[in-house]
């Protein structure tokens, strides 16, 4: 008997670049971790994370120093999710295909949507792990941000990100498509002599800008700030200080709220990781870039927008398992790995065979995690 898998195999990969899908930005931009070991739900991928160096001064002896220790951290991402899409068919159902249209067809077209809504989730789970710990943001809520054939945002994001130390061999900026939308209408960006190529006004291919390389996603959902209001810190909060202090106000921050804090010359607009306890709040990466003073008003970007994210590769890390399996297996009768030409991700497919029925799953397995908070900024743009 024929391996049913192996014949659907070709109609897969077709259906896969034919089915009408989303925009996967940030799959592609983030540091793919996958294995051919299975996960289970709750597995832990851990990563090792060095601190800043000291420096001292070199004192000529007989004697080598000790040295300074160096503290290495251990960072953990979790599987947090272990998903499948099921298909049933029954032999009447594919009896009708064959006589129609074709089964292959058919089930190649299921098989690529059960990819494309697994894809979708992996890649909103990216976009929201970014936007919950991006260190600063620029832009305000009631601007598109390239108004007036502007790429300033671009620049501004670029430097904070250079700033703490981002190597730019590798740095996207992922989109919503407003935001991709208003980026293609700048004028110099479809002028061949002027932006160097013709890629976006024969291909709607987005290009380079300062040395980031620009996507969109259609992952990228509206932020609604918190109704968070008139807090002020409560406590001196020094250079660095990561949880801060607070009082006053009457709702939470959420995570991805874009705050400033009065007299701070540097004008930071820093981004919400979490809203702890009553009186603590917690911004990302490196912290206050200037101590605060007891008193110090804290604004909040309101109303909605969204947050489109300019980071490096290894900021963020996206791992991917297939699903995990009993000892000895379980009923398949068959099963396949299937890589989306699309997004570039790696489902697992297998087959079930039942009374006068069967059912092919897609079942993925995935964590993300957010490494480095200061390698990642973000650009507000009016929804």
């Amino acid at each position: 008997m024929p391996n049913t898998l192996d014949n659907l195999a070709a109609d897969i990969y077709t259906a896969a670049d034919t089915v009408g899908r989303e925009l996967t930005g940030f799959i592609p931009s983030v540091s793919m971790n996958s294995d051919s070991v299975r996960a289970a739900k709750g597995d832990t991928v851990r990563a090792a994370f060095t601190q800043a160096a000291t420096s001292q001064d070199v004192d000529e002896s007989m004697t080598v120093p000790e040295g300074t220790d160096i503290t290495v951290d251990n960072k953990i991402l979790t599987i947090s999710k272990s998903k499948a899409v099921q298909i049933p068919m029954t032999g009447e159902d594919a009896k009708h295909l064959s006589n129609g249209v074709g089964f292959e067809t058919v089930y190649g077209d299921l098989i690529a949507q059960a990819m494309r809504v697994l894809a979708n989730e992996v890649e909103a789970d990216l976009y929201a792990e970014g936007k919950a710990n991006a260190y600063q943001a620029y832009g305000d809520n009631a601007t598109d941000a390239f108004a007036s054939d502007s790429f300033d945002l671009v620049a501004d994001a670029r430097q904070g990100l250079v700033d703490n130390g981002c190597p730019m061999d590798d740095v996207s900026l992922v989109m919503g498509t407003a935001a991709g939308a208003s980026l293609r209408k700048v004028a110099g960006l479809v002028r061949a002599n002027e932006a160097g190529t013709a890629s976006v006004r024969e291909q709607g291919i987005l290009l380079p800008i300062y040395g980031i390389n620009c996507r969109e996603s259609g992952g990228v959902s509206i932020h609604t700030s918190s109704a968070a209001a008139s807090y002020a810190i409560n406590a001196t909060e020094a250079v660095g200080q990561t949880a801060l202090t607070v009082d006053g106000g009457d709702t939470d921050f959420v995570g991805g709220d874009v705050i400033t804090i009065a007299n701070d010359s540097t004008a930071t607009q820093y981004v919400v990781n979490s809203h702890s306890s009553d009186t603590l709040i917690n911004i990302n990466g490196r912290g206050l870039k200037e101590a605060a003073a007891d008193g110090d008003a804290i604004t909040t970007e309101g109303g909605t927008f969204t947050h489109n994210l300019a980071f490096h590769r290894r900021a963020m890390e996206l791992a991917v398992r297939a699903p995990a399996l009993p000892e000895g297996g379980d009923q398949a009768t068959d099963s396949l790995i299937v890589t989306d030409p699309r997004s570039g991700l790696v489902f697992e497919v297998r087959t079930y065979k039942g009374y006068r029925k069967s059912m092919i799953e897609v079942a993925l397995a995935w964590g993300v995690k957010a490494w480095k908070p200061d390698f990642i900024s973000s650009i507000i743009h009016l929804k």
